[in-house]
């Protein structure tokens, strides 16, 4: 196992279904931490895919924190979407592609209303990281597959 800063994020490798990984890790959390939020375990092949279809990628090579990839647990409504839409400003984007939701905020997440307004808007379960992590963690999941 390998964490990645003092971020949530961690990388297991394992030979248990992913539901048991996610329900020991989860229990893990609740003992030891009191920590009970939803926990997400995409594969390396996942990641890797989610790195690909990164629609802001040219964004996110010049300024990679002001791209983020959030994982969904479902789909979200429509009107959700767009009702999360409508805070953007000018050159604020927001693409949901194959259970991933990617912001684009190039005038910097935490000034951005969209991306305030996203987790209490988009209706689902999610988790966000800035595009750094997300290449950090693709690193660490590299490695730890070797």
């Amino acid at each position: 196992m390998a964490t990645y800063i003092n971020s949530g994020n961690a990388i297991v490798r394992s030979r248990m279904s992913r539901k048991k990984v996610i329900d020991t890790i989860a229990q893990l959390c609740r003992t030891q931490f009191a920590f009970d939020k939803a926990i997400f375990a995409p594969t390396l092949a996942e990641w890797d895919s989610l790195i690909a279809r990164n629609p802001f990628a040219k964004a996110a090579a010049n300024a990679p924190t002001t791209v983020h990839a959030a994982l969904l647990e479902s789909a979200p409504k429509e009107e959700d979407l767009e009702r999360v839409r409508a805070c953007a400003v000018t050159g604020e984007e927001i693409e949901i592609i194959g259970g991933v939701a990617y912001l684009h905020t190039p005038h910097g997440f935490g000034k951005s209303k969209m991306a305030e307004k996203f987790d209490q808007w988009i209706g689902v379960t999610n988790t966000a990281r800035n595009w750094n992590t997300v290449l950090k963690l693709a690193e660490l999941g590299r490695v730890a597959e070797v």
